[in-house]
């Protein structure tokens, strides 16, 4: 039986049509997922995330523990309220998971991980923190919605209190303050601004309702899978997992080789990049009718790779991807679509910035 977030019975009162994701009972829209699309980049849409896994960690020595749980360099952070993109490694440097991390305080920090390695996450952050004796805790009593768009943040801070308003229109991004009895984050998954709402269950559907009495129109999973893609933004599950490393990932960026740090997977992504990383992560469009889709054969002047997270953009009107390939200069590259080996560009991602294509994209 599907799990169901505190908003499921508004989504259906709102005429979702309802799917099972990663054992959830989730909206995937709620009539047409290319206009909750078109909402979002052009005005204000938002999202039930809220099978989202929150885990809060507090202790003396949970920074040192952080420090080895993830590659990203969690001293980055030094000021309450702001967050940082991490990938958790095993010892092999495969990614366990891809999370986001807020220092609350120096003893108290919070992680949001995926939904479906909610599981395997809980018990492997348990079984890490013991020796540092951090006590972790997954806060079932709260929900998520992430509102976005370019209208997104004034229509939220229009629902809260004159000094909650202010210290929210304050955040820079990736930086989060409490509000109102709400942990408002400016982050999102869609490629445009706006905020991730950590509310509690109790408020969360007078909270949905006030938004939409705002004029923030809901938008499912499928919005948010198109919109996520256009910003070039990796899904767990599908573009990685524990077979490949953040470099083989597009994700060298999140992985701080900061001396005297040793984080789990250090050793195998040094070996990695001394003797060469063997796969890469690229951006495809097709300029030919078709649709781009998971595992496609990919071939390249360097061999063979697959497509991982492709769609059709409602924003480019093109076929785009995201796919794994051997590394070293692609050339011509092709996709094998029902037999016929179609031509592709390799483009550099985002493939969406701002609401509007990125150079290259188009030509």
């Amino acid at each position: 039986m599907s799990k169901k977030t505190v908003l499921n019975e508004t989504h259906r009162a709102l005429g979702a049509k309802m799917v099972d994701f990663g054992g959830w009972d989730m909206p995937i829209s709620y009539g047409s997922q290319i206009e909750e699309h078109h909402q979002v980049r052009k005005d204000a849409g938002m999202f039930d995330v809220s099978h989202m896994t929150v885990l809060d960690l507090r202790g003396d020595q949970v920074r040192p523990f952080l420090r080895k749980l993830v590659a990203n360099s969690i001293d980055k952070l030094k000021k309450p309220g702001k967050a940082l993109y991490a990938c958790m490694l095993d010892d092999k440097g495969g990614v366990i998971d891809d999370l986001i991390v807020y220092y609350l305080a120096e003893d108290a920090f919070r992680l949001v991980v995926n939904a479906g390695t909610r599981d395997k996450d809980l018990a492997w952050i348990t079984a890490q923190a013991a020796p540092f004796g951090v006590l972790v805790t997954e806060r079932r009593d709260l929900a998520i919605i992430a509102v976005q768009g370019p209208n997104a943040r004034g229509k939220v801070l229009g629902l809260l209190s004159p000094a909650a308003a202010e210290a929210a229109g304050k955040l820079g991004k990736f930086v989060a303050c409490e509000a109102d009895g709400l942990f408002v984050a400016r982050t999102g998954y869609t490629g445009e601004d706006g905020f991730e709402v950590i509310v509690p269950e109790a408020m969360a559907v007078d909270f949905w309702n006030r938004l939409l009495e705002a004029g923030v129109k809901p938008a499912g999973l499928g919005a948010r899978d198109t919109l996520r893609l256009e910003a070039g933004m990796a899904l767990y599950g599908q573009d990685m997992d524990e077979s490949v490393t953040p470099y083989e990932a597009g994700l060298a960026w999140t992985v701080a080789l900061d001396e005297g740090r040793d984080f789990t997977g250090r050793q195998a992504l040094e070996a990695q990049k001394a003797s060469g990383v063997p796969r890469q992560l690229i951006g495809l469009v097709l300029d030919d009718k078709g649709v781009l889709r998971h595992g496609q054969a990919v071939a390249t002047a360097a061999g063979q790779g697959e497509v991982l997270s492709g769609t059709f953009s409602p924003t480019l009107g093109k076929a785009i991807a995201l796919a794994r390939v051997p590394a070293g200069e692609p050339g011509e590259v092709t996709v094998d679509i029902r037999g016929r080996q179609l031509p592709v560009r390799v483009v550099k991602y985002p493939f969406v910035r701002d609401g509007a294509a990125q150079p290259g994209v188009l030509d």
